[in-house]
C-alpha cells in the first residue's frame, strides 16, 4: 500500500502583479462535494481543478497540455495510449505520486459508484509499465481519448485507503466529500458546505507559479442582488455570473469590470421518455414524439434571448454549439415558433385539450434559470398545457432527476471534450453503467448506440462527421431534447484583478493576480 481548440479564452489584465493578496470570489452554486469522481458537474469539476490534477489539463486556449503526464502516444494500431508520468510530484500531504495512483484513480473513477465512469467506457485495462509509465488499453482506437480525460483527477491511493474513501460517495458522504489531497497549485484549508471554502497555495507544487494569491476564499451567494452588492462594495473580488440584467450597470461602476464571453454550454429541455405516468398520476404523453415536437414549436427562444438574457445568448439547434468540433452544419436549423403547428401536433397525438404536468428547474445553477422556466410555463400555456413549475436549489435538483422524479426538466450541458461525441455519450446513449449516465429521461435508440463506438474510434474526419450528422438528425427528428440557447459568460471583477475566462466556465486560481 502506498502511503502518505477551438475557442479562445478571454483574459482581463489590469496592471501588473504586486503584493500577494487574499482573493475572495462568489458564485451561485456551491460545489456539492470535494470528491473529484463523485459528481460530474461544472461547479464540482471546475472548483476541484484548483486542487486536483489529471494526466492532462486544458490551457488558457482550451488546448490539451501536459499535467501529471509529461507526454503520451498511441500504442500499436489503436490499442490504447501510453502516458509518461511526471517525476518528483508530491500530493498535498507530502506523499509521492506514481503509477499506483493512476491505476487506483482509474479503478475508482470507472467504478459503479462514480459519476464519471462513462469517460472510461472504451478502456479495457490500465497497466503500469513501471513507476512512471502507464498504458491505458482500449477496446478500439480512441483518437480523442486524451481530450476526454482532461477533467479526470488523480487521487492519492494511500490517502484514500487510509480514510475509507476507496470509492466515490455520490449520494452520501465519505471522507473525500469534505476533505481533499491533490497535487495542484492550491490545497484545501477549510470546507464549510454552503457557507465558505478556503484554499491556500501548495508550496510543493511542481509547476511554475503565476499567481500572487496567498489565500482564496469562495462563498456561494445564491441571491444575485447580494452578489452584485458584494462586488460593488469590494467585499468580494470576483462574482460569477453577473446577472444579465445588471451587466451594464455593473460595468459602468468605478473600479469594476464585466468580462463577457460565450460558454460552451447549451441550455435545453429534457423529457421523461420512459416514464409510464406523470407525477400527477396521469399517463405520460412525452413518450410520443409529436408531443415533444409541440413543445419545441411553442417555446419562443428569441423572446427568451431578448427579454431574459438581454441579447447576451445565442440560439442553439443541437446539443453542442457551432464552435464545437463535430457540430452538424446539415442540422443547423432549430424548430420554428409555430403555435398552430404545436396545437395540431397535440391534437394528432390525442391531446387536443392539452394536459397538466410538472416542469423541474434549478434556481441557482444557470443564468436566470428560474426566470427562463417561468417564461416557458407561460409559453406552453398558449397551446393548452398547464405547467406547474417545481424549482429548487441544484443541491436538491440532481438527486430528484436521478430518482426519476420529474416530467420535463431544464438542463445545461458543456462538452468536456469540446466535441459533439460528448453529449451523445452522456445524454443520448441508452442509460447504463458507463454510458448514458446523464440520460435521465431514459431515451433509447439502437442506431445511436451502434454509432457511438464507431464515432469514438473513427480516424477519418469526413467519415466521422457523416456519422455525427446522422446522429444529430436522429436526435432532432426524435426531439430527444429541445436545445434553446448557448449560455453567455458574464464575470464581474474588482479593480486590479487579472484572470482568464475560459469557455468551459472553469475558474482557474493559478492564473489570478491582484495589485
Amino acid at each position: 500500500m502506498k502511503r502518505a481548440l477551438i475557442l479562445t479564452a478571454t483574459a482581463l489584465c489590469v496592471g501588473s502583479a504586486a503584493t500577494a493578496e487574499t482573493f475572495r470570489w462568489a458564485s451561485t452554486t456551491d460545489p456539492q462535494t470535494m470528491d473529484p469522481h463523485a459528481v460530474s458537474s461544472a461547479p464540482v469539476l471546475g472548483f476541484l481543478n484548483n486542487v486536483y490534477e489529471g494526466l492532462v489539463r486544458r490551457g488558457r486556449d482550451m488546448s490539451v497540455e501536459p499535467a501529471l503526464a509529461t507526454g503520451w502516444e498511441p500504442i500499436g494500431e489503436g490499442e490504447g495510449w501510453r502516458f509518461t508520468l511526471r517525476q518528483g510530484v508530491t500530493f498535498h500531504d507530502g506523499s509521492a505520486f506514481n503509477a499506483e495512483d493512476v491505476i487506483f484513480s482509474y479503478e475508482r473513477a470507472a467504478s459503479e459508484e462514480s459519476d464519471v465512469r462513462s469517460w472510461f467506457a472504451a478502456v479495457s485495462d490500465v497497466v503500469a509499465v513501471d513507476d512512471y509509465t502507464v498504458d491505458i488499453l482500449t477496446t478500439s482506437p480512441q483518437p480523442i481519448f486524451p481530450d476526454s480525460i482532461a477533467n479526470w483527477m488523480i487521487m492519492d491511493s494511500g490517502w484514500a485507503e487510509a480514510n475509507g474513501a476507496e470509492r466515490p460517495a455520490r449520494d452520501e458522504e465519505n471522507y473525500a466529500t469534505r476533505n481533499a489531497n491533490g497535487t495542484a497549485a492550491f490545497m484545501l484549508s477549510e470546507r464549510q458546505p454552503d457557507l465558505q471554502t478556503t484554499l491556500v497555495p501548495f508550496d510543493g507544487w511542481w509547476g511554475e507559479v503565476e499567481h500572487n494569491v496567498t489565500e482564496a476564499i469562495f462563498t456561494p451567494i445564491q441571491n444575485s442582488a447580494t452578489a452584485v452588492a458584494a462586488l460593488l462594495s469590494g467585499e468580494v473580488d470576483m462574482i460569477n455570473p453577473v446577472p444579465v440584467q445588471d451587466a451594464e450597470r455593473v460595468d459602468a461602476a468605478d473600479g469594476v469590470t464585466v468580462i463577457r464571453g460565450i460558454e460552451a454550454r447549451v441550455i435545453m429541455l429534457g423529457f421523461a421518455h420512459d416514464h409510464e405516468a406523470l407525477r400527477n398520476g396521469e399517463p405520460n404523453p412525452f413518450g410520443d414524439v409529436r408531443v415533444r415536437q409541440a413543445v419545441a414549436h411553442a417555446v419562443n427562444v428569441p423572446a427568451i434571448l431578448q427579454t431574459i438574457m438581454r441579447g447576451s445568448a445565442e440560439e442553439a439547434s443541437q446539443l453542442v454549439s457551432p464552435a464545437m468540433r463535430g457540430y452538424s452544419d446539415a442540422n443547423a436549423d432549430r424548430p420554428a415558433l409555430d403555435l398552430e403547428a404545436a396545437r395540431a401536433l397535440l391534437a394528432e397525438a390525442g391531446y387536443a385539450d392539452g394536459f397538466g404536468f410538472d416542469l423541474s428547474c434549478p434556481n441557482d445553477r444557470y443564468l436566470n434559470d428560474e426566470a427562463v422556466c417561468q417564461a416557458i410555463v407561460a409559453m406552453l400555456a398558449q397551446i393548452g398545457l398547464e405547467v406547474t413549475l417545481d424549482s429548487m436549489p441544484v443541491s436538491n435538483y440532481w438527486p430528484e432527476l436521478r430518482a426519476d422524479n420529474f416530467d420535463m426538466y431544464l438542463l445545461g450541458w458543456s462538452p468536456g471534450t469540446f466535441d459533439a461525441e460528448h453529449p451523445i455519450r452522456f445524454l443520448v446513449h441508452t442509460s447504463g453503467e458507463r454510458l448514458g449516465t446523464w440520460n435521465f429521461g431514459g431515451y433509447s435508440n439502437p442506431r445511436i448506440d451502434e454509432m457511438l463506438p464507431m464515432i469514438q474510434s473513427e480516424i477519418d474526419d469526413g467519415a466521422r462527421q457523416a456519422m455525427l450528422d446522422e446522429a444529430a438528425g436522429i436526435i432532432q427528428d426524435d426531439m430527444v431534447y429541445v436545445p434553446m440557447y448557448v449560455q453567455p459568460l458574464l464575470w464581474g471583477t474588482g479593480e486590479g484583478v487579472s484572470l482568464t475566462q475560459r469557455p468551459d466556465n472553469f475558474f482557474i486560481l493559478r492564473w489570478v493576480t491582484m495589485n
